[in-house]
């Protein structure tokens, strides 16, 4: 077996809703190979992962897999659980995935993931193993599986960053990371907060740049008269002895600037410790203070916002002898509990068997392979940081008020928003004004040891967090995502010309580009997620309308997690073939994702009138709009007796339906890009917006105006069916590019035409032969004169190969043979325009309009010219 390639889903995606990973393998001749007919691999693999004990694969009951393997299963299906099994190994909560075959040996291996480079990690594992076990050669499991553990390390989230995300989703919130960074931002657009751990996009960069320097953070707290050691930096030995006679001894030196209590030596208490000490640590360190010690207990009570939400006593880590074990063996007890790992990923951390270690225990009379006595106690760090190995208790419940106002003043000295005060004292509950200091002023506080206290009860700081920056008032921007076969993009223009007319910064990403409050920041298709993120992530957007195409949705999935709104304009034929996606099923269940994807409370736009957008219904869990060209359409009738919201055409008026009252918004002939009644397949597309915007709650009125005014032009609707004249013809430029939209912009062609249509046709490269074909023929029938033309891009087609399709579609219609090749598009538009006349109509399903529009501004603006054709 082996992997041919890997795609990795970060959100919702056509297999499941949860983030997967997609492989792609070869099972290289074994894809009908049960592995009970492979020698000792059942046996063996479950001797190796025992875990797949636990497994029930659709069976109800534990050992379902293992039961499943005695009875024969397939190496693709194997795999998938292997993956699942090694992850869950090494702490990863995952239960999802399946395995599909593609054609022979090729397969889809689908599962779901936490951290992504783990994920493939994983795989690689498992694929090895299967190979292993059929070529007879043996897998150091255990290494491989320490070895993903330590990559797992870099990638995992940290507890303080979890809690924040966790809260923010929670509140309704989605969550999106940063690249692969270790920021977070939280919502979308104008309503988008970006953390790191505990640091806040509302934390000031000079607060925190004064926290990071201790000596500053005291010299500011000691202005306020806040109670802090006495203390000084030192330069040199002389100024270090100077400086330690006129404070006295206890002492503490520590770094300048640092962190997590890294090079803090504690309870100095001569001559000759000191100078040891700083010899040490001149080695590692630019600029060191020192300070008098004071006895007494380590306390870190976290403030956000000028609020105290958090007390903890941090107890330095210990062991206990029980007269048989030795020093190291009690710590490597301790250090396998199960709430300790490497680093933050866990609520406490393992102590580190290191020089500082053990000179610790030294002191105190003992060796790593000393057997400690029965009941002894033996502190194993002076410090009580976490991320050294030390415990927390709760004391929230504990601290005196007078206290509190302290830590407040002291966070407000520095400015930070959050902040960790620590304090020793040897009773917080009462004042420590001559009884206590206050040590440092952290900024990025680490929240496990409030959210995970060894003893008491666990402190929401993450939500704290998350009040605090949306200021109590917690929600997201709207987001509206627009999909389907035809009309998505003149449906998500309206949409946004809508918003944008009532004064909202609208983000809207489209076939066209990506536009923020109307201007234009990327020209192209821009239907992806990559897109759809650059929406989201700009703080200027107030709501995101994103036209999301059916191979952004295949590829990378959904940019976002729940929409408010999602439209389906319909359903039809397009692009079967192509990704996967064979017949109409696999396009409806494509298309269905996004209609899945909305809030509970939010609403799914439905056209009633269309055979397959019916067929997705039963997938969606919210509210549903429908909208129809018949009034009498039995979803309406059905709607509208359970009092639903529905949009239909009765009696040439566009009408919203709404707890049983009915609204008639806009006459048909009112609304300018119907043209009279003549591009019926745009009054679906207005419904569709109209639909749409009822879901956001938008002003009816506003709504009609907003519909009567959007024009049937360039700057609002650029490229659908926009009209140019030249000399009396009619030249339409259209991106009809499947069969139904060619249906519908030929129709409309021939109802407003008097003279003959002439026709520059061309289909995109990865459509099928037969639907370019059908094109073909379906051309012949609304078309006079037919110019064939392709597309530069021919998407792995031959040259001349898709206008030889369209060619044998036209010639097999037996109603037009009247067709010439002409590949350029340019040139095939110049060619109709000199075989038209007054009263005639030229389309050009276009595959770039600015070359097009530049050939008819500059016939338009030399007219007397007849041989303008030719010199441009």
């Amino acid at each position: 077996m082996k992997i041919l390639s890997s795609n990795i889903y970060e959100g919702k995606n056509i297999y499941s809703h949860k983030k997967c990973i997609r492989l792609d393998v070869d099972l290289e001749g074994y894809c009908e190979t049960p592995s009970k007919e492979i020698e000792g691999f059942n046996d063996e693999l479950v001797k190796m992962i025992p875990e797949l004990y636990t497994h029930r694969c659709g069976i109800d009951e534990d050992g379902g897999f293992v039961k499943r393997l005695k009875e024969g299963t397939y190496l693709a299906h194997i795999c998938e659980h292997i993956i699942i099994a090694i992850q869950n190994i090494i702490g990863i909560e995952v239960a999802y995935g399946k395995a599909r075959e593609v054609e022979g040996d090729i397969y889809q291996i689908i599962y779901q993931y936490k951290y992504p480079k783990a994920g493939i990690e994983c795989a690689k594992l498992a694929i090895d193993i299967i190979n292993g076990l059929i070529n007879g050669i043996v897998i150091d499991f255990k290494t491989r599986v320490s070895i993903i553990k330590e990559m797992l390390n870099e990638e995992l989230i940290g507890p303080s960053t979890l809690a924040v995300c966790e809260a923010a989703e929670k509140h309704g919130l989605p969550v999106m990371k940063l690249g692969s960074s270790s920021f977070y931002q939280i919502g979308y657009g104008k309503q988008g907060r970006v953390i790191e751990a505990s640091i806040t996009s509302n934390t000031s960069c000079i607060a925190a740049d004064i926290s990071c320097d201790k000596l500053l953070t005291k010299e500011l707290l000691d202005l306020q008269n806040l109670p802090v050691a006495r203390g000084a930096k030192v330069y040199n030995v002389i100024s270090l002895l100077k400086e330690a006679d006129r404070i006295g001894y206890p002492l503490v030196l520590k770094p300048q600037y640092g962190n997590k209590g890294r090079g803090v030596i504690l309870d100095i208490k001569n001559e000759k410790e000191l100078i040891t000490a700083y010899q040490k640590l001149i080695n590692e360190f630019n600029d060191i203070i020192l300070e008098e010690y004071h006895r007494g207990d380590d306390y870190r009570v976290c403030v956000v916002n000028n609020k105290v939400v958090g007390v903890s006593l941090r107890v330095p880590p210990y062991i206990i002898g029980d007269g048989n074990k030795s020093v190291e063996e009690l710590i490597d007890e301790l250090n396998s509990h199960e709430y300790r790992g490497e680093g933050h990923e866990k609520p406490l951390t393992k102590v580190k068997k290191d020089a500082m270690l053990n000179s610790f225990i030294s002191e105190q009379g003992y060796a790593l392979n000393s057997i400690l006595e029965s009941d002894k106690k033996l502190l194993l760090r002076k410090n009580a940081n976490l991320s050294t190995g030390g415990i927390a208790i709760d004391y929230t419940d504990k601290i005196c008020e007078e206290n509190k106002d302290i830590c407040i003043r002291a966070a407000k000295a520095i400015g930070i928003d959050v902040c960790g005060v620590d304090i020793c004292t040897n009773d917080i509950s009462k004042s420590i004004i001559n009884n206590g200091i206050i040590m440092e002023v952290n900024t990025a506080p680490g929240l496990r040891m409030h959210i995970y206290p060894s003893e008491g009860k666990s402190r929401d700081v993450g939500n704290e967090i998350i009040n605090m920056m949306y200021k109590d008032s917690i929600k997201n921007i709207p987001v509206v995502s627009i999909s389907g076969t035809n009309g998505k993009t003149t449906t998500t223009r309206l949409i946004n010309y809508t918003l944008c007319k009532l004064g909202m910064c609208s983000g809207m990403t489209s076939t066209e580009g990506i536009f923020i409050n109307n201007q234009c920041i990327d020209i192209g298709d821009d239907t992806g997620m990559d897109s759809a993120k650059c929406v989201l992530l700009n703080k200027d957007v107030e709501v995101a309308v994103l036209e999301t195409a059916r191979g952004g949705i295949i590829r990378r999935g959904l940019a976002y997690d729940l929409a408010d709104v999602a439209v389906i304009t319909n359903i039809t034929e397009d692009h079967l073939g192509c990704d996967g996606v064979n017949d109409m099923e696999d396009l409806c269940y494509v298309k269905s994702l996004i209609a899945e994807a909305v809030k509970e409370e939010g609403y799914a736009v439905i056209n009633a009138d269309d055979k397959y957008s019916k067929t997705i219904i039963d997938r969606i869990k919210a509210n549903i709009i429908y909208f129809s060209k018949d009034y009498k359409n039995p979803l309406i009738i059905n709607s509208i007796r359970e009092g639903k919201t529905v949009v239909y055409l009765k009696e040439d008026y566009i009408c919203i339906n709404k707890k049983r009252k009915e609204y008639k918004l806009s006459n048909i002939d009112d609304i300018p890009i119907i043209l009279n009644g003549a591009l019926k397949f745009n009054i679906e597309n207005v419904m569709a917006a109209c639909a749409a915007l009822v879901g956001l709650d938008i002003d009816y009125n506003h709504i009609k105006n907003s519909i009567e005014s959007f024009e049937l032009n360039s700057k609002e609707n650029y490229g659908r069916f926009n009209i140019h004249d030249y000399n009396g013809v009619r030249i339409i430029l259209d991106y009809g590019h499947n069969i139904e939209g060619y249906k519908k912009a030929l129709t409309a062609v021939k109802e407003i035409t008097k003279g003959k249509v002439i026709g520059v046709i061309g289909v995109p490269g990865d459509r099928s032969n037969d639907s370019v074909k059908e094109i073909g023929k379906i051309s012949s029938k609304f078309i006079d004169r037919i110019i064939i033309k392709e597309d530069k891009d021919r998407r792995g087609r031959k040259l001349g190969e898709i206008a030889q399709l369209i060619k044998l579609g036209i010639d097999s219609s037996n109603e037009n043979n009247n067709a010439k090749i002409v590949l350029d598009e340019v040139e095939a538009l110049k060619e109709a325009i000199k075989e038209s006349n007054v009263g005639d109509s030229i389309i050009v399903f276009y595959e770039k309009i600015k070359p097009l529009i530049e050939v008819i501004d500059k016939l338009n603006d030399n007219k007397n010219n007849t041989d303008i054709i030719k010199s441009i």
